[in-house]
C-alpha cells in the first residue's frame, strides 16, 4: 500500500483527499488511507472480507460491489484510486456469462467518469503473464486513461511486483513514474501507454 500511494502522487499540502480503495478486503490498506488523514471508500465482492473490516472498524465507507459491473459513483468526485491484488481476478470468467474485457471495461469507463481531472488511479496487480498485462492496459487506456505498467524489481522472483498507473491529466502526457531498481541487476522496466492506439516504450530492462 505504501508503495501503491506513493505512485498515486498525491499533492502533499496536508489536505485530506476522497479516495477509492477497490477490492479493499479486510480493511488493511484503507488503515494507511486513514492513517495518511485522508478519507475513503471501500468495494469488495466478498462480505466476508467486508464484515471483517467492519469488526475491525476501519473508517471508510465500506460496499459490497463486484468491480466488473462497474462503479456507479457520481462523476469527478474522487481524488484517486487504489487496489491491491483485486484486478488479475476480472480477467477469470467465473462463469460462461462473463466476458474479461467486458468487465475490465466496465471497471474502467465508470473509474474514469468519478475521478477527478488530474487523479491517478494505482493497481497492484499479479498479471499471469505479458499478454494479460497488455489486454488490461490496452483496456484502460480505451476508457480515456494514459500511463501504464510499473514493474518494480523486475529480475526478483519474490520481491517483483506490478503496478499498473492510471492518470487522468488531458495537459500533455504525464511521465509514468520511475520502477524501482533491482538491487542486484540494476535493471528497471517501464511499459507506458499515451492512447489506445499508441505505441508501446520500453525504458530499461
Amino acid at each position: 500500500t505504501e508503495r501503491a500511494m506513493e505512485l498515486l502522487a498525491l499533492p502533499e499540502d496536508g489536505q485530506p483527499r476522497l479516495l477509492l480503495d477497490l477490492g479493499c478486503g479486510s480493511g488493511l490498506s484503507g488503515e494507511t488511507l486513514t492513517e495518511r488523514g485522508h478519507y475513503w471508500t471501500g468495494f469488495d465482492i466478498s462480505m466476508s472480507m467486508l464484515e471483517v473490516a467492519k469488526e475491525r472498524e476501519t473508517e471508510g465507507d465500506l460496499c459490497r460491489k463486484d468491480l466488473g459491473q462497474g462503479l456507479g459513483l457520481r462523476p469527478g468526485c474522487y481524488d484517486g484510486a487504489i487496489s491491491i491484488s483485486a484486478l488479475q481476478w476480472l480477467c477469470n470468467a467465473e462463469t460462461s456469462q462473463q466476458n474479461p474485457k467486458l468487465r475490465l471495461k466496465c471497471l474502467f469507463d465508470s473509474l474514469y467518469k468519478c475521478l477527478a481531472r488530474g487523479a491517478r488511479a494505482v493497481f497492484q496487480m499479479y498479471p499471469e503473464n505479458a499478454v494479460q498485462a497488455e489486454m488490461i492496459t490496452v483496456t484502460a487506456m480505451k476508457s480515456g486513461f494514459t500511463g501504464g505498467v510499473v514493474v518494480d524489481f523486475p529480475q526478483s522472483s519474490k520481491a517483483k511486483k506490478h503496478y499498473l498507473v492510471l492518470m487522468t491529466s488531458s495537459a500533455g502526457v504525464p511521465q509514468l513514474p520511475q520502477a524501482l531498481e533491482d538491487e542486484h541487476m540494476g535493471q528497471v522496466k517501464v511499459y507506458e501507454r499515451t492512447s489506445a492506439k499508441g505505441k508501446r516504450r520500453k525504458d530499461g530492462g
